[in-house]
């Protein structure tokens, strides 16, 4: 539904300028401000942004934006999802050893390795997980749901090896001089896949596959894809060439409500094929498409975001003594640093301005900021990018406050795997 807050805002402005007239003019016909709030929003609904100031091109977008809003909202009841985001909160609870190791996982992480084995299952009064070993499969047991304490849902995967060994850390041995890394190695799998099932019925399929040459960790070619039976559908692929290509797309049965797209300017403009965005053709090596409304047209430097990324891993470590009196604060520092380098370099390296598909006008550019989450009394403070819608009249607006907060975790998904998958 629309949330209303920048339409009461506008239509709030144009009754005190109708006022305002109407106290001049006592006789004169009444205004179309003085319509319902329905009526205003669908006239607004029916003008292009290209005649429309920016107070009004932002009412227009939350319009436009609704269906999206709705149904990124909508994924979020998903059984299957909700499933799936409650296993990553109980992973985070009681960490899981799969890499025969001490690292911690989270569903991805199931998918990207082969060899490991193991039946997994909750424990709720221990708040625990219970391993039982297993040569055959990988398996996870436990609550559909964050406020179920029964057992009820099963992830489970398996995979084949390829011959491409990966050093991860395993382990840390602590001592008053700080931390001493433990290695380790595991395969990473020419193909995996995974089934999630709730109450005994199939809710979701993974399906992933890589193809790697030269020994290297990064594949020339991989595809990953989420399929739900609620009707939703996430998936990413990409593959090396003389320009890289990667895209990702997000569905509900079988309509796009997001796609993203990164590769050769040629390759991007074959993507801008409506005259409206003519004006486009030329720039951009990315774009990302917002259902049938909304194109982001993204000029991105991937060699220089990479350099920073780098760069930041290097000058912002995390702290590892946890024994010293001020380790929260140095961790709250670490994350403070990481998010500003995170979202400076965003705003540097990547240009992203949100258009209308229809008329082709510029809307808003995107940019990112370091914001302080909530920390429910935490002594740790965590921080994190985020992005900003900034209009022609410089206001800027929490992108999520029109595409919902699942937009920002896709756009951060595809993100991040651009950037892994560019690694040479």
């Amino acid at each position: 539904m629309i949330k209303k807050f920048v339409l009461l805002s506008l239509v709030a402005s144009q009754l005190m300028i109708s006022c305002s007239s109407d106290d001049n003019n006592p006789d004169e016909t009444k205004p179309d401000t003085e319509l319902t709030l329905e009526e205003q929003i669908a006239n607004l609904a029916k003008q292009p942004y290209s005649k429309l100031a920016p107070t009004e091109q932002k009412a227009k977008l939350e319009i436009d934006a609704n269906e999206m809003l709705v149904q990124l909202d909508k994924s979020k009841s998903s059984n299957a999802i909700e499933a799936i985001e409650n296993l990553n909160r109980l992973l985070d609870l009681s960490s899981i050893d799969i890499f025969d190791g001490k690292n911690d996982n989270e569903v991805e992480d199931i998918l990207n390795v082969s060899g490991v084995y193991g039946i997994y299952t909750w424990n709720n009064g221990d708040k625990k997980w219970v391993k039982t070993a297993s040569e055959t499969e990988l398996k996870f047991v436990f609550p559909a749901k964050e406020t179920q304490t029964a057992n009820n849902a099963t992830f489970s995967a398996k995979s084949v090896s390829s011959d491409i060994k990966v050093k991860y850390n395993d382990s840390y041995i602590y001592s008053g001089n700080g931390a001493t890394e433990i290695n380790d190695w595991f395969f990473l799998p020419n193909s995996s896949d995974a089934v999630l099932t709730i109450d005994g019925t199939s809710s979701a399929t993974f399906t992933q596959t890589a193809k790697y040459s030269n020994g290297k960790e990064v594949p020339n070619e991989f595809a990953y894809k989420m399929t739900v039976n609620d009707g939703y559908s996430w998936e990413m692929s990409g593959s090396k060439a003389t320009a890289n290509t990667s895209k990702a797309s997000f569905t509900y049965n079988g309509k796009n409500l997001i796609s993203f797209n990164a590769g050769s300017t040629a390759q991007i403009d074959a993507l801008i094929d409506n005259d409206e965005l003519v004006q486009y053709r030329g720039k951009a090596n990315g774009l990302i498409q917002i259902m049938d409304n909304f194109v982001i047209i993204a000029e991105m430097d991937l060699a220089a975001a990479a350099a920073d990324e780098a760069a930041l891993e290097k000058s912002v470590v995390r702290p590892t003594n946890y024994e010293s009196p001020t380790f929260d604060a140095d961790l709250s520092n670490y994350y403070k640093k990481t998010a500003e380098g995170e979202a400076n370099s965003f705003n540097k390296n990547m240009k992203l301005i949100l258009v209308s598909k229809k008329d082709g006008t510029k809307i808003a550019d995107v940019v990112q900021h370091a914001d302080k989450e909530e920390n429910d009394g935490s002594t740790v403070d965590y921080y994190y990018s985020t992005s900003y819608l900034k209009f022609n009249d410089s206001t800027e607006v929490e992108m999520g406050a029109y595409f919902s907060t699942g937009f920002e975790n896709l756009k951060t998904k595809f993100e991040d795997f651009l950037k892994a998958f560019n690694k040479e």
